[in-house]
């Protein structure tokens, strides 16, 4: 891992690699930074959020000089929508998506100059009874294979299109939902999925740390089956694969009423056998106990043996082993919301 984007509540931070690892930043400062990709040719992308001035897309050739996307994602004037927060960025082919919160999915045909809305999911039918997480109504995770797409919206479900997203159904039988419904049926069946991570080379093989636990499917969601042996604590965000080993990371937390270490032992857990068990991801974590928590884009992996994975209180920690040993770099930064192996 060469190049780290370091999204925060403060900005964002670079960190690069020769020798030995050093910062520069903060880029967009006093801005949250919440999300990081890459455009189909290349150009470098970050999403912006403000209590005050909503969200909104940046680009970049070299990662130092950006400018402000005009026609970025937005819902129409009257609508009782507010775009408040990008939340990740996809491509498929030349095609480039962008999720949000209020829970949104957008594309843009010409590398994130032009965004227009995916109105099959943003118009679903079961719109009117969707509900927002703690962190609220963000579609936060897109997934894809050729004109198959999964994504990702708390406290909603998975949402799947076989046709290039010109139709989605749900995809959440076997795990328990989070929320509803309600007495009076404004409120429908909703789950809380916080993470997923695909085998590229099989894409109906999909993980899921949901805020009811663990999970795994391999029809493509069709059913999903629960995976959770050898894990302190079934709640968390982070979910991550390195896809040449099919090493699997989560950061378990204690639980939806105290989202920290259980006991205070910050670790990862890594899975070596498709998540049918899990253990602490080698060593270098710390041994004093660590009251913060680590959110679900905070963790990347380079798909080289590198995994990064950032905490609500300022730390990054970092293996180069797939896993086997752990180092915490030597800077503090403003509370992390996303990290990006560029």
């Amino acid at each position: 891992m060469k190049t780290l984007a370091v999204g925060t509540e403060k900005g964002s931070y670079l960190l690069r690699h020769d020798g030995e690892w050093q910062v520069s930043g903060p880029q967009f400062p006093g801005w949250k930074v919440t999300a990081f990709g890459r455009a189909p040719d290349g150009t470098y992308l970050a999403g912006l959020a403000s209590n005050w001035f909503g969200a909104s897309v940046h680009r970049s050739p070299n990662l130092v000089e950006w400018e402000q996307v005009e026609n970025g994602p937005s819902f129409p004037d009257g609508m009782d929508r507010k775009l408040k927060q990008i939340w990740t960025f996809s491509t498929n082919g030349d095609t480039l998506y962008a999720g949000v919160d209020d829970a949104g999915l957008f594309r843009s045909d010409d590398n994130g100059l032009n965004w227009a809305p995916v109105e099959a999911l943003n118009e679903h039918s079961s719109r009117k009874s969707w509900y927002p997480g703690a962190g609220g109504m963000c579609a936060h995770q897109i997934l894809h294979d050729g004109p198959r797409m999964w994504v990702g919206i708390s406290a909603v479900g998975v949402f799947h299109s076989e046709d290039n997203g010109a139709s989605f159904e749900r995809f959440d039988s076997g795990v328990p939902p989070t929320v509803g419904p309600d007495e009076d049926e404004t409120t429908a069946e909703g789950w809380c999925v916080h993470g997923l991570t695909a085998d590229p080379e099989n894409a109906n093989r999909i993980w899921r740390q949901d805020h009811r636990g663990v999970y795994r499917t391999t029809d493509g969601g069709d059913r999903w089956e629960r995976i959770e042996e050898g894990l302190p604590a079934n709640f968390g965000f982070a979910i991550g694969r390195d896809h040449a080993s099919g090493s699997l990371f989560v950061v378990p937390l204690e639980a939806d009423t105290n989202r920290l270490p259980v006991n205070g032992r910050l670790a990862a857990y890594r899975s070596q056998d498709d998540g049918d068990t899990w253990e602490v991801s080698g060593k270098g974590w710390p041994e004093a106990a660590q009251f913060t928590g680590v959110l679900r884009k905070s963790i990347t992996l380079d798909q080289v043996g590198g995994v990064a994975i950032g905490t609500t209180g300022g730390t990054v920690y970092l293996s180069e082993d797939t896993g086997d040993t752990w180092t915490a770099l030597p800077f503090a930064f403003p509370r992390i919301f996303a990290l990006a192996s560029l």
